[in-house]
């Protein structure tokens, strides 16, 4: 924990008190619903009274309402992964500030962010900029309803999040408000399975409108599955979407698919793209994008059409993020900070014993970790005491996502912080109950029926 001295902080008080996040928190529940414009960010996903309300960001740090520091991974939602505040981007938004920021036609600004955009990600041919990645990827699935005349969309199961629309939320256990006609239309299949896949496609022979799935998650892909999957879409005559969300940038600069050299029909990308400036984008092959513009003979698409969604500042933001990751070889650093990271926190983790009960999982410029019980199972209670260890040791991580602004003081203390909750990990194994050491009520699920 790192305090500045000029406002209160919790060194003052014995243990890790949040006096002023704590009364923001409650300010927050009373005018906002959930107490945060995210359910990610929720204090439910925080151990009780130990979720900080922030100040403001600086590189790879954050500072809270009561002035302590913190080293911050997943920064954004995975989001800010140059860093907060970070020059080239902040001078490229300054820029724009006093030459407006929306106008009644298009701005040059949105033909440079294309340009920009379709050099980096180069098997696209067309791109659209939205606000959300929610906008993006309905806008995805109703364009392949529209090209095949199909009603069904298959997600795939082993992904957390697609969009905030009705045809994925339905799915979940918050699908209140959802009629069900909406709920049917939205089928599943198993990440990693082409066999599965097949089935599903058969059984809905001439339904399905598209695949939509993470082209990688915490997992590499099976040697030849997204291939697969690209020859499957092909002959059921479905379209391929890939959700980039997270992907794109972090496993390449081109996005997963330029990685691993499999072209989807259509894919969508966020997140790093406007390093916490919004933005998104919708972008793919010519055909079916030009369904959503002026010069294609057929119906027209209602495809993308956002008051904001060109909006100058966020696409200048855009522009100066491509450039630096192209430029600077952002992508390689994240994986390198990844490494040293994971190797650290493994090594802190098995050194007190809990190598097999605190598990850091998935690509290294992606990471996160797991919290298992005596058991092996995945516990709550577990995260709690994990959270809440680390969070007392200035460091917040609801995962260990990287951003290139972390340096190696970063990760060395990490690490340290780590290794002192995982030697209290190792008390409540040995004890049998995390429970002394939880502070209170465990975190919960993001998605559950019940408050």
């Amino acid at each position: 924990m790192n305090t500045d001295t000029e406002t209160e902080t919790a060194a003052d008080t014995d243990g890790f008190p949040l006096p002023r996040s704590r009364r923001a928190n409650e300010r927050l529940h009373a005018l906002v619903p959930g107490g945060a414009h995210t359910y990610a960010k929720g204090d439910d996903q925080y151990p009780e009274d130990l979720a900080p309300v922030i100040s403001h960001g600086k590189g790879a740090h954050v500072w809270d309402v009561d002035g302590n520091r913190y080293v911050e991974y997943g920064s954004g939602l995975r989001s800010v992964s140059l860093g907060h505040a970070h020059p080239r981007v902040i001078e490229a938004v300054r820029r724009e500030l006093d030459r407006g920021s929306n106008f009644v036609r298009p701005s040059v600004v949105e033909i440079e962010a294309a340009e920009r955009f379709l050099a980096t990600v180069p098997t696209a041919e067309m791109v659209k900029f939205a606000k959300n990645g929610s906008d993006a990827t309905t806008a995805a699935v109703r364009l392949a309803r529209a090209v095949t005349g199909r009603p069904r969309v298959a997600v795939c199961a082993d992904h957390p999040f697609f969009s905030t629309d009705d045809w994925f939320i339905a799915t979940t256990p918050m699908s209140a408000g959802i009629p069900a006609q909406t709920t049917e239309l939205t089928v599943s299949f198993p990440y990693g399975d082409l066999a599965a896949t097949e089935e599903l496609l058969t059984r809905h022979r001439d339904e399905i409108a598209c695949l939509i799935l993470e082209p990688a998650a915490h997992t590499e892909p099976p040697p030849g599955y997204l291939a697969g999957l690209r020859e499957l879409a092909d002959r059921y005559g479905c379209l391929l979407v890939f959700d980039e969300m997270i992907t794109g940038l972090r496993w390449s600069e081109a996005g997963a698919q330029g990685l691993y050299g499999v072209v989807p029909d259509l894919s969508t990308f966020g997140k790093a793209l406007g390093n916490g400036f919004a933005v998104a984008a919708l972008a793919g092959r010519r055909e079916f994008m030009a369904r959503g513009g002026l010069r294609h003979p057929g119906d027209r698409v209602f495809l993308l059409s956002t008051t904001h969604g060109a909006e100058t500042h966020s696409l200048a933001a855009a522009i100066a993020v491509l450039t630096t990751y192209t430029e600077e070889g952002v992508t390689a650093r994240l994986h390198a900070l990844g490494e040293r990271l994971a190797a650290g926190v493994r090594a802190a983790a098995a050194g007190a014993g809990v190598g097999d009960h605190v598990v850091v999982r998935g690509r290294a410029s992606n990471l996160v970790f797991a919290t298992l019980d005596q058991h092996g199972r995945p516990s709550q209670e577990y995260r709690t005491l994990f959270l809440r260890g680390l969070l007392e040791g200035g460091v917040l991580a609801p995962s260990f996502v990287v951003s290139a602004a972390l340096d190696e003081t970063d990760i060395e203390h990490t690490v340290d912080t780590v290794a002192r909750a995982c030697a209290v990990y190792r008390k409540a194994l040995d004890a049998g109950d995390p429970t002394p050491w939880l502070g209170g009520r465990p975190v919960k699920p993001v998605f559950r029926r019940r408050a």
